[in-house]
């Protein structure tokens, strides 16, 4: 259960400063940023328990959430000026907090006794849905459809590899702590080196 709970404060944290260092890219006042914080963290999550008919959603019933979500913010303020690439510390929290909230979508798609496919794909939704909230708040392609992104790919690979592991002769928390540091890693080198899925270029 600690380690349950790390996974989510982690996440959080990650997505608050996703969407923190994203709205700073606007220009947003400190209401902006807020917003874009909240939505970018609970997003995903929000969507996935609706789907999975967790009502009230969590963050609802926990205040705990937000008021992380207001410190995440106020730190990445806080420290903005010894952010020196904005773009590359977004990339990294935005990678981190997909690794985090895809491990958490597929834990809670376990609970409710869902199959591996629907897992995977729960785990994607709660990874992905609050950058593409974020995105389209801020008036951006989202990053699930942007040229250059692998973003719910890796997602899907480290939910399949999640599972993989399963089959081996491994501890919980180390499949845990693989398969947030494989969706991190793939997604990470995929924006270094240019990796992308192959576009389909119209007739």
């Amino acid at each position: 259960m600690e380690f349950f709970t790390f996974i989510n404060i982690g996440g959080t944290i990650a997505f608050a400063a996703s969407g923190t260092l994203a709205a700073m890219r606007k220009d947003l006042d400190i209401f902006g940023l807020l917003v874009i914080a909240f939505v970018t963290s609970v997003g995903g999550g929000t969507v996935r328990d609706m789907l999975i008919g967790h009502l009230p959603v969590r963050w609802i019933l926990d205040s705990s959430i937000i008021l992380l979500i207001i410190a995440a913010t106020a730190v990445t303020v806080l420290f903005r000026a010894k952010i020196d690439h904005l773009d590359k510390a977004l990339t990294f929290f935005d990678s981190l907090g997909l690794g985090f909230f895809a491990l958490r979508g597929i834990q809670e798609g376990i609970a409710v006794q869902l199959n591996v496919p629907s897992c995977i794909i729960l785990g994607t939704i709660t990874a992905c849905f609050g950058g593409v909230i974020r995105d389209i708040l801020l008036n951006e392609i989202p990053a699930l459809f942007r040229t250059g992104q692998l973003y719910a790919t890796v997602c899907i690979i480290g939910g399949s590899l999640f599972f993989a592991l399963q089959q081996l002769n491994i501890s919980a928390e180390i499949i845990d702590i693989i398969t947030v540091l494989a969706i991190f890693g793939i997604r990470t080198l995929a924006i270094k080196k240019n990796i992308h899925l192959p576009k389909i270029n119209k007739m």
